[in-house]
Parts: C-alpha cells; sequence; structure tokens
C-alpha cells in the first residue's frame, strides 16, 4: 500500500515553467488537486498576445472539466489552480573547459580589460592626468586667440563705414587736409592692431607674430597712397590680413632668427621631457583588488566570480567590465571590509537566518516578513532614516559572511536558495519597508549578480502578484526566471520539491528542529501519500534487547495515530506503545516516540485518514542497541 501511495508522487511532473505563471490544471490522476489560492489566478502581464493564448488555454480544460463533471458527477472534485515554478532555469556549469567558445573568448576578453585597468590603477584611483591639463590649457589659449582676433574684426568693421561716410561728404576742397589726418588715423589703429597682435604672439605663434609685426611695421613707414591721395583704414586691414595669409617674408635682422629658433626650441624641450621622465621612471606594479574575498584576477576562483558578471550581462564583455568596476567602487564607499566587523546585533536572526541545504546543496537562506508585525521590531528596523540605514547594513553584512562560506571552486557551491515567508507580511501599505525592500533589491542586482539559485515565495498572499508587478520592471529577466510561488495551502509541498524534508525547519513542514539530539538531517525522512478514507501502517521490525525510536508527521493532521508492539512468537501478547487518538491541526507538529523490546517482533504504526483529502505523512526511525 505504500508504494502505491508513493506512485503518485514519484511519477509527478513539474509544472509549465513560466516567471510567475499561473495555469489551471486538471489532475490526470485519481489524486485530487488542492484548492486554488486567490493570487495564483494571474498570468504575466508583460505580453498581452501571450496573456490571450493563457486564457484560452485555461478556458479549454475547463469545458472539458465541466463535460467530465455531468458525466460522472460523484467522481468529479473541485479542480486547482497551480502556481508554476521556474523549475527549468539550471545553473551553468564554471569549468572554463565546458564553457562555449563564445564564452570561453567573452573570459578572455574581460580578464585582459581587467589587467590592463589593475596595471593603470583604474580600479582605486583615477589615471594621473597632467597632459590632459596641458592640452585643455593649449585649447583655451587657442579660444581667447579666436576671440580677440574677432572682437579686432568686429571693431574694424564697425569704423569702415564711418570713414567712407566721411570720405564722401568731405568737399573736393578739403581732399589734402583728409589726405594727411587719415594715415595718422591709420597709424593709431594699426598701432593698436599691433598690440594686439603682440598679447597674441606672447602666449602662442611667436614667429608667425614677429614676421607679421615686422611686416606691419613697414606698412607704417611706406604707406600707399590711392588716387585720391588717401590711404584708409581699409586698405591697410586688407595689407595686414594679406601678410597673414601668405608665407611670412623673411626677417629683417638677423636677431629675429635666432629668437625664433630659441622661441621653438624650448617647446620641443618642454614635450619632449615628460616624455623622458615617464619612460625612465618604473611603472608601478599592478593594484590589487579582492571582491567577497576573492582576487578579481588569480586563480579558478577568480574565473568563477568573473562569470557571474558576465552572465548577469548577457556576456557583453564591455557591460559586464563597467559592472565590476562599479561593484568595486560600491564596496569601497559601502565600507565592506569594515562592515564585516560591525556588530549590529541580534534582534533580526529570527526574520532572517540560514538552515540546511537543498537537494543540491545550496545554502538556504530563509526571510520571515511576518516578523515585523512586531511593531517593536519594525520601530527598530525602519523607524527613521538611520533605522533604515542600519538595518540595510545589517542585511548587507548578513549576506557577506554567507557567501564568505561559499565554495567558489569551478565545482563548487557558489550560490544560494532564498526561502520568503510572506505569512503575515506588513504589506506594501508599510511605506518604509517597501521602501527598505526596492533599496535592497536594487543594490543586491547591482552588485551581487548570481548569487541566488532559486527564489521561493511561500506563503503568498492575494495582494502580492500586484507588488510583484511593482517591483518587477527593476529585475532583470533570468532574475525573475528564478522565482517560484506557492499559496499557504502548498507552500510545504513546493518546499519539498527544491529542499528534503529532513533539511525544511519544523514551523515550514520538515522535521528538522533546534535541540534535536536523536535525529539529525542527516536522517533521510520517508515521504508517503495517504488517500481519503484510507489507512496506512508503518511495519518497524525489532530484534530481541534493541530500543525503536521513530519520529513522524503528517500535514494538516485530521487523521488518527497509533502504535503497537507484536512479539514474532505465537500467542504472543501484543503490547500498545501509543494509544490510539485523533490528532487535529493545531495538535503537535512532530509525534516523537520509542518502544524498548525485550523480544524480537515488530512495532506496527497505523495512521487513518477518514478525511476527504490526500495527505503526506514524514516519518523516519531509529534502532539502537540496548546497552547491557
Amino acid at each position: 500500500m505504500a508504494e502505491e501511495t508513493q506512485a503518485p508522487a514519484a511519477t509527478s511532473t513539474p509544472a509549465a515553467t513560466t516567471e510567475e505563471v499561473v495555469v489551471a490544471e486538471k489532475p490526470l490522476t485519481e489524486s485530487p488537486a488542492p484548492v486554488p489560492e486567490p493570487e495564483v489566478e494571474e498570468k504575466k502581464a508583460e505580453e498581452p498576445k501571450e496573456k490571450e493564448e493563457v486564457v484560452a488555454a485555461e478556458e479549454q480544460p475547463k469545458e472539458a472539466e465541466e463535460a467530465a463533471a455531468a458525466a460522472a458527477p460523484a467522481a468529479a472534485e473541485e479542480p486547482e489552480l497551480k502556481i508554476a515554478q521556474s523549475v527549468s532555469f539550471k545553473e551553468e556549469s564554471n569549468v572554463v573547459s565546458e564553457l562555449p567558445e563564445a564564452q570561453k573568448k567573452a573570459l578572455e576578453e574581460l580578464k585582459q580589460l581587467i589587467q590592463e585597468a589593475l596595471n593603470k590603477h583604474e580600479f582605486t584611483a583615477p589615471p594621473p592626468a597632467p597632459p590632459a591639463k596641458e592640452e585643455e590649457k593649449k585649447e583655451e589659449e587657442a579660444e581667447k586667440v579666436v576671440e580677440i582676433k574677432e572682437e579686432a574684426a568686429e571693431k574694424t568693421a564697425e569704423e569702415a563705414p564711418i570713414t567712407e561716410e566721411k570720405k564722401e561728404e568731405a568737399p573736393a576742397a578739403e581732399a589734402a587736409p583728409a589726405a594727411e589726418a587719415a594715415p595718422a588715423a591709420a597709424v593709431e589703429e594699426v598701432k593698436k592692431e599691433e598690440e594686439v597682435e603682440v598679447k597674441i604672439e606672447d602666449k602662442k605663434e611667436d614667429v608667425k607674430e614677429e614676421a607679421t609685426t615686422t611686416t606691419v611695421a613697414d606698412v607704417i613707414a611706406a604707406p600707399a597712397v590711392d588716387e585720391d591721395g588717401a590711404k584708409t583704414v581699409e586698405a591697410i586691414e586688407e595689407t595686414i590680413v594679406a601678410v597673414a595669409s601668405t608665407e611670412p617674408p623673411p626677417p629683417p635682422a638677423a636677431e629675429s632668427a635666432p629668437d625664433a629658433s630659441s622661441s621653438t626650441k624650448p617647446e620641443e624641450t618642454k614635450t619632449e621631457e615628460p616624455k623622458t621622465e615617464e619612460e625612465a621612471a618604473p611603472p608601478p606594479p599592478p593594484e590589487e583588488v579582492f571582491i567577497y574575498g576573492i582576487p578579481l584576477l588569480g586563480d579558478d576562483r577568480s574565473d568563477v566570480i568573473l562569470l557571474k558578471f558576465l552572465r548577469a550581462r548577457d556576456f557583453k564583455v564591455k557591460d559586464a567590465f563597467t559592472m565590476i568596476k562599479n561593484t568595486v567602487r560600491w564596496r569601497k564607499e559601502f565600507g565592506i571590509d569594515s562592515l564585516l566587523e560591525e556588530d549590529l546585533g541580534n534582534e533580526l536572526e529570527k526574520v532572517v537566518f540560514t538552515k540546511g541545504v537543498d537537494k543540491e546543496g545550496h545554502p538556504v537562506c530563509y526571510n520571515v516578513y511576518g516578523g515585523f508585525q512586531d511593531k517593536e521590531l519594525y520601530q527598530n528596523c525602519f523607524g527613521d532614516d538611520e533605522k533604515s540605514k542600519k538595518f540595510l547594513r545589517w542585511r548587507i553584512q548578513f549576506l557577506e559572511k554567507s557567501i564568505r562560506n561559499l565554495d567558489f571552486s569551478p565545482t563548487g557551491i557558489c550560490t544560494i536558495v532564498q526561502i520568503n515567508d510572506l505569512k503575515n507580511s506588513p504589506g506594501p501599505l508599510k511605506r518604509e519597508l517597501r521602501q527598505a525592500t526596492n533599496q535592497a533589491l536594487s543594490i543586491l542586482q547591482d552588485n551581487y549578480p548570481e548569487f541566488v539559485a532559486r527564489q521561493v515565495f511561500i506563503n503568498v498572499p492575494w495582494w502580492y502578484l500586484a507588488f510583484n508587478k511593482m517591483i518587477s520592471p527593476f529585475l532583470t529577466q533570468r532574475t525573475k526566471s528564478k522565482f517560484v510561488f506557492a499559496g499557504p495551502s502548498k507552500s510545504a509541498e513546493t518546499l519539498f520539491k527544491y529542499v528534503a524534508p529532513e533539511q525544511v525547519p519544523v514551523q515550514y513542514g520538515g522535521m528538522s528542529k533546534d535541540g534535536d539530539h536523536e535525529f539529525t538531517t542527516s536522517d533521510a525522512v520517508t515521504e508517503i501519500v495517504i488517500k481519503p478514507a484510507a489507512k496506512h501502517t508503518i511495519e518497524l521490525p525489532a530484534t530481541e534487547s534493541c530500543t525503536l525510536v521513530w519520529e513522524l508527521r503528517v500535514l494538516g493532521w485530521e487523521v488518527s495515530y497509533g502504535a503497537e508492539f507484536s512479539p514474532s512468537v505465537e500467542n504472543g501478547y501484543t503490547v500498545i506503545v501509543s494509544k490510539n487518538r485523533k490528532l487535529a491541526p493545531t495538535d503537535e507538529a512532530v509525534i516523537y516516540d520509542s518502544f524498548k523490546a525485550g523480544e524480537a517482533g515488530k512495532v506496527v504504526i497505523t495512521i487513518d485518514n477518514q478525511s476527504s483529502k490526500k495527505k503526506k505523512l514524514l516519518y523516519r526511525t531509529k534502532t539502537k542497541p540496548v546497552s547491557s
């Protein structure tokens, strides 16, 4: 009978994989489906087309269900909506030789970028930038030169029309005096232009400026006179522009050549001296940067860390490199190294704790949101900004300590499983808790990539799907693919898919309890499904002079339990070990019992399920010799 009841559990297949998708499924076996949870009736609302397909898919089973119910109303039972689990997600290998070629290439490129950054000390300090400053100064000076030239051109353009007007209005009789006054005014303008040019030459273009200045002096000494006998400002300006645009004339004196050479040589020396000093000075050794206690470059563990960042950015090397630099910067600003040594108290140890491992060996961390119903604890954590910051630091400290216990070897376990218990959670109306949760999610996703193998949400209330939609845009698709949701009636069953019952705490339907010296997590638990209105018996053989010890529980109870000892000899007396009694859901979670046998025989444990629902039985036994 035990084999018959175990068969449905062994042959059950996981639900279709979706992000947080709920599908209506009809039971294919005799086992009835559980009661539907209100929060599981909503589909993923990101793609309308997919949603319509799912709705259509749901309607078809419903029609078939109605027909089947009409044909056999006595055997029909209320169907249930099941929360689809993200069971398709599977962790990739961290062994480099097993990676696809494209991923190997991306890893090598990322390592090269990191090595170059380490050589330049880009992680701890920005690279020195004196050359850039010199270039900026030169650019600023060139801009000033251009501005000065533009201002001089504007002034000249404004005064030129005035001179033309005066020239036209002046009588022909006054042409001679005007011709004498014009060169004088032109000389003054040229002198102004010369002063501007001299200022420009002091900053830049010494050689060109000297040649230009000399030419202007020649023009002043022998100005050209037009037919009217007047030298206009326009003529002087055109001469200056023409000289500047053509090749500079040979220097009038031998002194200008040495000046020009002397003015250019120091510039060449100035530009070459820093290069010589840089070449002569030995380069500093590459900096050493650690992250999660592991060097960025060094051994196989470093490759595992780099692969986490690459996977978080879909193997886009530059994006992964930027993420690493930002993470290193954030860890320094947040003070992670000193945070590990801080004493932040232990009042939250019942709200966040690690216990056991899952079936693949990942450590399991439990987050109990219902603990914040305690008003005093809530105020201590979120009463003001300082308390919220302290809570965040405590949570990051807890995560950092958990990460330090992981195995970052290529074949080791370097991720954790998060169990989020939403029973009695304060809900989204608690603004402080919502803000702290969003801030923590942002920090974890940006600075702790690929550290969570699976996120399991249990005891999910009706309002959580709406809240999850609100935070969903801040999560990557890869992160959301790891999410698993379960309502209150399916929480234990969902946990047992990923965590063995002996590893699950008692309060979540398992058999693990603190201070248990008789059984440990190494003692496996047997799972059996008892059909409605059926009995199940467990026989424990006993040798002469031994003690049988067992513990068991039935999820939800509402069954009768009894145990007796039957000796192997004929006509022996049956001994009642535990009188038959009915257990309610409010009774003790786990029954612990034992029997000391003085003769060979067996202990028979009987579980009678008279309810209309199937029940899950968990038990484990141990035989201990009697010391003489």
